[in-house]
């Protein structure tokens, strides 16, 4: 039986394993950490995939310039002698333009044609979660926003994705009678999902372990011990772990890991805040989106969770106070009051961000069997379950499911693995 070592037990490792399994193989899938306790577990679970549009989009530069040295803005970039920080935000800077962000959005339209069904066949197969079947309300403060995000759904009725809907103010207010009187008017995306994701988190580890996946925590991947071009086994800080197949699925660690390993995989961390309310006082009847202020709410059984902002201050799960503070001050723009509840949660997650704004799904070039699925961005829940299609086919020796091309980790410069191919035995550490 093919034996498949799968590294980082978030969501996109966890469903990765999923699939892989479902093909037949064994699959043993190993956390430096306790499974699905980083990114994936209190975001704000959206499944989204009329939303695709990249990070990178003509005018944020201007945008971000204004919000970047502000710790309670929408997007906070901490100042620090890091040269990879420096080239990835020139990188990133050189993709916002429209052709690259036209490309990129078709790319992962393209990626989310089945996510839905995805999700679909997910409970299906037994894997219990909490998922809400809600249209995704976007409100605006001003009519130039709104009529960018109109665009770009719009855009993406050529895909086949069905058409938004335009929604003024008084149409706002009767859905959300809450809403300020600043809010001019919404968009309506009408076959849009949420998760509560620490659920689904929940769910696919009871599920693996049903199937025979064989789950290790606490775990670190130190290196590869290789044979030529081939992979044979994965050093970790207990032992060596022998397979056929490797797949690197370590999100915002990706970059170091990848390091240790002797690959480039240009990721940083963009943190991400959330606010979970228990039993709160206000009812929303689907996920909401404040567009100018980044803040997402999604309504869960019991809960509300408020979420947003995107800080790049290295790979960290320091909780700064101000970061909360600007979600709370950017939700209150929208809303007459704060939602009060019993209890409030305060988390912190890393998303691992691209300068495309891409994820990194493939084969890396220089090895026969050893892969890489990263790089998600804010669009880890949405696109997980594609991913892992795509992952499992090509492990089986499959086309995938969706063009990969725009997603190959060889758009980015990759390392040669050190030593001839006749080599019988060498270890690549950091």
């Amino acid at each position: 039986m093919r034996r498949v070592v799968v590294v980082g037990a978030g969501i996109i490792g966890l469903l990765c394993a999923y699939e892989v399994r479902r093909r037949g193989a064994a699959v043993t899938l190993i956390d430096k950490g306790r499974p699905g306790a980083g990114c994936s577990w209190a975001n704000n679970g959206w499944v989204v995939p009329s939303f695709s549009a990249p990070l990178p989009a003509p005018g944020l530069v201007r945008t971000s310039l204004a919000w970047m040295l502000r710790p309670a803005s929408p997007l906070y970039i901490r100042p620090r002698p890091d040269p990879d920080l420096v080239r990835w935000l020139w990188a990133f800077r050189r993709r916002c333009n429209p052709r690259d962000y036209e490309a990129g959005l078709r790319a992962v339209a393209d990626a989310n044609r089945r996510t839905l069904d995805l999700f679909d066949g997910l409970r299906s197969d037994g894997v219990e979660f909490e998922i809400h079947r809600s249209r995704a309300l976007f409100l605006f403060l001003t009519r130039p926003a709104r009529e960018a995000v109109l665009e770009d759904l719009e855009r993406l009725t050529a895909h086949g994705y069905p058409g938004p809907q335009r929604i003024d103010a008084a149409e706002v207010r009767e859905m959300l009678p809450q809403v300020r009187p600043e809010v001019l008017g919404g968009i309506l995306a009408p076959e849009e999902r949420h998760v509560r994701p620490e659920t689904l988190v929940a769910g696919l580890i009871g599920r693996l372990r049903a199937m025979g996946v064989e789950i290790r925590e606490g775990i670190e991947a130190l290196g590869l011990l290789r044979r030529g071009d081939s992979v044979t086994a994965l050093r970790t800080s207990r032992e060596d772990i022998e397979g056929d197949q490797f797949l690197l699925a370590a999100g915002a660690w990706s970059a170091a890991l990848g390091r240790r390993l002797g690959l480039c995989l240009p990721i940083q961390a963009g943190k991400g805040y959330s606010i979970t309310i228990a039993d709160p006082g206000m009812e929303l009847p689907g996920p909401v989106y404040l567009d100018e202020a980044r803040v997402a709410i999604s309504p869960f059984t019991g809960a509300l969770r408020i979420g947003g902002t995107m800080e790049l201050s290295g790979v960290n799960t320091t909780l700064d106070p101000r970061r909360l503070d600007a979600i709370r001050a950017g939700a209150c723009r929208y809303l007459h009051r704060w939602p009060a509840g019993s209890a409030e949660e305060e988390w912190v997650g890393m998303r691992p961000l691209t300068p495309d704004g891409l994820p990194v799904i493939g084969r890396i070039p220089a090895y026969d069997n050893l892969y890489v699925a990263t790089g998600h961005g804010m669009y880890g829940v949405t696109l997980a379950p594609a991913t892992a299609a795509a992952l499992a086919a090509l492990t089986s020796g499959d086309p995938p499911p969706f063009d990969i091309a725009p997603f190959r980790p060889e758009r980015f410069h990759q390392s040669k693995p050190t030593g001839s191919a006749a080599t019988r035995r060498r270890t690549i550490d950091g």
